[in-house]
């Protein structure tokens, strides 16, 4: 009979000895992580070492540490998981700080490890050596620096917990180099000491019934819901669909919170906000009960404070307590996760009688008069795409499919969300806080990973998606075949708009001179490129597109002065909505270029 062999000290408690780069690798598989997405560099190559040594966590090269962060953003807010990205010291960590305070403005959980150099050489001005923790610390929820390798596996483990824990956002572990190269002990997530972070989830119930007890006596109610909803998970998008079900209440969403309740929904009011439907802005402008679901009031929502619904008694539901009462003050905050506040307020209303649905029947016939504005509308054209027509013609070919829409930012944004119906969460991928132009391509690159066999495309303008344009280059290495369909209108429309309306039309570098050839681009990367100029063609153009098995630019020149309608002007309230009808076209028919020239 053979003796038993001793197991090794640790062993038997989970603890092992390792490296810090073997950490690091480890608690990625322990947190459940099969996808990271990353650039090397001289301070993380221990980490990239020890991931060419296995195979579970898959390493997805991007070509600039941005793009890195916003896949990683978009493979979370497809997912619901943490996106994990991985970068080198100093340029590596400062090119990764738009995706993070994107990340942190957008709440999606977000795992940033950066390489640092060593410790001993910390302050020294070594070669791209920055102070990572205090360059990040206003863009993260929390950051560490981490100089004891026996601390480095607990903080991996914190670091997840945190970002993905009450309003989920992006973290930063900063690892030196020596510590990577260190041995110590590595503790699994069952045993490392857990963060005193806990925010609260559970909802006062006395709030919530005094909500429920507001909706009931609520004659023009609205409920107004945010990405907050999306980020609860599904479950909460159920519940809020069964809350409107049941209350007959109308229901508008903020950017971020597309597809939490369907667009097909006969209860939908289409976006609020700066470009939003007439319906929604006016119906948030007059109600008389508003409950604010998972939304932070931003500005592009709520235009002119001081006139921003003011008539109605405000519910606000968020999980984070510093949003409650900081742009707007609110009648019953209730602090709490969207999808369990939602649970105790479809259970409390199921219980308790309530006043009929026809009592909102005067209100439904006014919202019906706003609809009957029909504010997304727009003058075909037989001769030119308009912009709204290609992402109209896009949802109708795609409706039927698994299909996961990102955006740059810019005109093209705000036409997506107006004209693409979302049915589900988790479909709409969007830099909505901070606006990131660049931020589509790289955000499709991660949900093209995280859901290798569904459609995914990104709406994009020609300017936006120049600024990370060399993620083509990542798609085509890990055959992910994202669909770019680019609305060419030759500016940097938003801006064009703005300067057209609200600086006396002198278009300041606005017009995107010397762009590329788009086609000959996608070929030069290695895929397929596709342009389309008129109407007719565009559907084969589109059917071509998404047939096609490779990465794809798809060029599609729409008209180059199309403006985005409706619009709430900048220090305007809801009901003073510039709708298509009431724009004048003398601008857009004087516009002229730098040159002198006339555009058409």
């Amino acid at each position: 009979m053979n003796a038993q062999v001793p197991a090794p000290k640790g062993q038997e408690t989970g603890m092992q000895e390792m490296t810090g780069a073997e950490m690091v690798v480890q608690a990625l598989k322990d947190n459940g992580v099969k996808h990271i997405f990353g650039y090397p560099g001289g301070a993380v190559l221990p980490i990239y070492d020890e991931l060419f040594q296995q195979e579970e966590v898959q390493h997805i090269l991007v070509r600039h540490e941005q793009g890195a962060g916003h896949a990683a953003e978009g493979y979370a807010r497809s997912t619901g998981k943490a996106g994990v990205m991985l970068v080198t010291s100093g340029p590596g960590a400062t090119n990764a700080v738009t995706a993070l305070q994107d990340a942190l403005m957008d709440s999606i959980p977000l795992v940033c490890i950066t390489g640092q150099v060593p410790t001993t050489l910390i302050g020294s001005d070594a070669f791209q050596e920055c102070d990572t923790v205090g360059i990040t610390r206003p863009c993260t929820k929390h950051n560490w620096l981490v100089r004891d390798v026996n601390q480095l596996a607990a903080v991996l483990h914190e670091a997840f917990h945190v970002a993905h824990t009450g309003r989920p956002g992006p973290v930063v572990v900063d690892i030196p180099k020596d510590v990577q190269f260190a041995k110590g002990t590595y503790t699994p997530p069952q045993t490392a000491p857990r963060t005193s972070y806990n925010p609260r989830v559970e909802g006062d119930q006395d709030k919530i019934k005094m909500a429920i007890a507001l909706m009931a006596a609520a004659k023009r109610p609205v409920i107004y819901s945010g990405g907050g909803v999306v980020n609860a998970g599904p479950e909460a998008s159920h519940l809020l669909r069964e809350l409107v079900d049941l209350t007959g209440f109308p229901i508008t969403s903020t950017l971020m919170g597309l597809g939490a309740y369907p667009a097909s929904g006969k209860n939908w009011l289409g976006m609020l906000g700066m470009h939003g439907t007439f319906e929604a802005n006016m119906a948030m402008h007059d109600c008389d009960v508003m409950v604010c679901i998972g939304a932070r009031f931003d500005d592009r929502i709520t235009g002119r404070i001081d006139a921003f619904s003011p008539d109605s008694k405000k519910i606000h539901i968020d999980i984070d307590p510093s949003s409650i009462n900081k742009n707007v003050h609110v009648d019953i905050p209730i602090i709490g996760d969207a999808g369990r506040v939602l649970e105790d307020m479809v259970r409390l209303w199921r219980a308790s009688a309530h006043a009929d649905k026809a009592a909102l029947k005067p209100w439904w016939e006014q919202i019906a008069k706003w609809r009957a504005r029909d504010s997304l509308a727009y003058k075909p054209n037989d001769d030119v795409i308009m912009p709204q027509y290609a992402v109209q013609r896009l949802y109708e070919m795609t409706k039927y499919r698994d299909v996961y829409i990102t955006t740059e930012v810019g005109q093209h944004q705000m036409w997506a969300a107006q004209h693409f119906g979302f049915e589900a969460p988790n479909r709409w991928m969007t830099s909505g806080g901070l606006g990131t132009m660049g931020y589509g391509l790289p955000a499709a690159l991660g949900v093209q990973i995280a859901h290798p066999d569904a459609l995914v495309i990104d709406i994009a303008g020609d300017a936006s998606v120049l600024m990370t344009m060399q993620e083509m280059s990542s798609a085509v290495q890990h055959r992910a075949p994202i669909k770019i369909f680019i609305l060419n209108n030759q500016y940097m429309g938003m801006v064009r708009q703005w300067q057209q309306l609200l600086h006396g039309n002198r278009l300041s570098h606005s017009y995107t001179e010397a762009l590329p050839d788009f086609v000959k681009l996608a070929e030069a990367y290695g895929c397929k490129g596709i342009r389309c100029e008129k109407p007719g063609e565009l559907d084969d153009a589109i059917r071509e597109m998404i047939e096609t098995d490779q990465p794809v630019i798809f060029d599609c020149r729409v008209a180059n002065l199309a403006n985005c309608f409706p619009m709430i002007p900048s220090g305007k309230a809801h009901n003073e909505m510039l709708l298509p009808d009431e724009a004048t076209d003398e601008a857009v028919a004087n516009a002229i270029d730098a040159k002198g020239r006339a555009l058409v």
